[in-house]
């Protein structure tokens, strides 16, 4: 079974390659304009290149925001911030936040098929370790949630500790929506005020009165879920 399973995993893996050489072959300068432009790291240019893409602007950025959700990196600010400038506020938030959410789940998925087993038996030889496992799958949501709340936290890190932990899936994405409306909206206000040279901050009083109120009903939902 042991063989088995790592022989899965080694086919997986060079599937995930093999996508990457196919996408390089059908589109030949495609992976090298993404890899420049995650390099700059510079918001205008990523709008602009976002832009370019015309009518397929909206599916482009979802699709980018996604992978480098998925990724880790680079930070997810300066994509979610190119799309309010694309889009405006709102339908550029809406569009990172569900992008982001899409993004960091494939990354909880394939990090935990590639990596919980050997994570578990390093657990399994500790008690504190184990008993810190437990915690995240009784009191993982209400902690990844407030977790995703914070501005500039690394995503890659919190794709990590969800994915190697006993976190649900159904838990895990559900606290990584909810979590990302606030953290992103905060994000991107800020980085599209200070490039537009604007300030309004009446928007982000909302987004933490939405935030103060998201905790709150992720207590009730902790309590009355898990308390089954």
């Amino acid at each position: 079974m042991k063989a088995s399973m790592t022989t899965v995993k080694i086919i997986a893996a060079l599937l995930i390659v093999l996508l990457f050489v196919i996408i390089h072959i059908v589109a030949p300068d495609f992976l090298p304009e993404i890899i420049e432009l995650l390099s700059h790291g510079d918001i205008v240019e990523t709008a602009e290149y976002i832009r370019s893409y015309g009518s397929m602007a909206v599916v482009f950025s979802f699709l980018l925001t996604l992978f480098v959700n998925a990724l880790g990196f680079p930070p997810a600010i300066i994509f979610s911030t190119a799309n309010t400038l694309i889009f405006g506020i709102f339908w550029g938030i809406t569009l990172s936040v569900a992008a982001e959410t899409v993004g960091v789940t494939i990354s909880f998925l394939l990090l935990r098929f590639f990596f919980r087993d050997t994570a578990e038996k390093i657990i399994s030889k500790s008690k504190r370790l184990s008993s810190m496992d437990q915690y995240s799958g009784e009191k993982g949501f209400i902690v990844m949630l407030i977790a995703r709340m914070v501005p500039y936290l690394p995503s890659a890190l919190l794709n990590a500790v969800g994915a190697l932990s006993s976190l649900s899936l159904r838990d895990y994405f559900i606290a990584s929506l909810i979590g990302k409306f606030p953290s992103t909206g905060i994000e991107a206000i800020i980085g599209h005020d200070a490039i537009l040279q604007e300030e309004d901050p009446t928007r982000i009083i909302i987004v933490v009165v939405f935030a103060v109120i998201l905790i709150a009903w992720a207590w009730y939902y902790q309590k009355k879920v898990h308390a089954k």
